[in-house]
């Protein structure tokens, strides 16, 4: 894969000096441009960058001058940094601007081959499908379009698969949640004096038996017993003491029985 996104990036060949530009050309202009890409092809990149700046500086609304210095930046080292930002911005000016269709063409063309090295396929889609507007004979266009709609549908797949195993990993965290929480409710209870709940049951039939002897008439039981024998105890004595009494006085005289006649 690594080789075949190498083949991808190469960057357009760089226009001749004869191709058509805004202005007039100078002599001056011509030679620099010639000498920028001899450079080039002998990839002299820096060299050819300062040879370029030179044909602009004959005239600065040179589009073959402002391309090839695109493309000279674009080849120098990894080409990050300020160096790729003023590339991008040299060849964004010119697929708005340029007079020459060719020179928009490929200027759509490297900046989709630029969007598709950071991996940004959809947006090199789009600028292969503005290359191919302006040449539907681009080859190379139509061959990285089907290249990156391909990579784009794998990176999306690869998304999928990512939210599937994230959704798979959050359910699994809830779920061991609660399974945790559930095994130290199960340890609470475990770990519970079990003389606790005979305790509680015991003091509950208290208060349900002292509610019940409220609702009947405020006498409990107990204390019925105790009346009962308090009465019995006061009767006994009672009758003790009148026997007592009969014992010491004697027993009761009788009246005389006198006759009728």
């Amino acid at each position: 894969m690594r080789r075949l996104l190498i083949s991808v990036l190469l960057i357009s060949a760089v226009l001749s000096a004869g191709a058509e530009s805004k202005g007039t050309s100078t002599r001056h202009e011509r030679n620099y441009i010639v000498e920028g890409n001899k450079l080039y092809k002998e990839d002299r990149y820096a060299e050819a960058e300062v040879a370029y700046r030179k044909a602009l500086q004959e005239n600065a609304m040179n589009e073959i001058a402002q391309f090839n210095l695109a493309a000279a930046l674009l080849r120098q080292g990894s080409a990050t940094g300020d160096t790729q930002q003023e590339a991008m911005k040299i060849l964004q000016n010119l697929t708005r601007d340029a007079e020459n269709i060719s020179i928009a063409e490929n200027a759509f063309y490297n900046l989709g081959n630029i969007a598709f090295n950071e991996q940004d396929y959809a947006k090199s889609i789009e600028l292969y499908k503005n290359s191919l507007r302006r040449n539907p004979d681009n080859d190379k266009a139509r061959e990285n379009l089907r290249l990156a709609q391909k990579r784009l549908e794998e990176q999306q797949n690869q998304n999928d698969d990512k939210n599937q195993d994230q959704n798979k990993d959050d359910n699994k965290e809830q779920e061991q949640k609660e399974n945790q929480n559930q095994n130290q409710n199960q340890n609470q209870d475990q770990n519970k004096d079990p003389n606790q709940d005979k305790q509680q049951q015991q003091q509950q039939n208290q208060d349900k038996q002292q509610q019940q002897q409220q609702q009947s008439g405020g006498i409990s039981k107990q204390n019925a017993e105790k009346i009962l024998k308090a009465m019995e105890n006061e009767e006994n004595a009672t009758r003790q003491r009148i026997n007592a009494e009969k014992n010491k006085n004697g027993a009761p005289s009788r009246r005389p029985v006198t006759n009728p006649w």
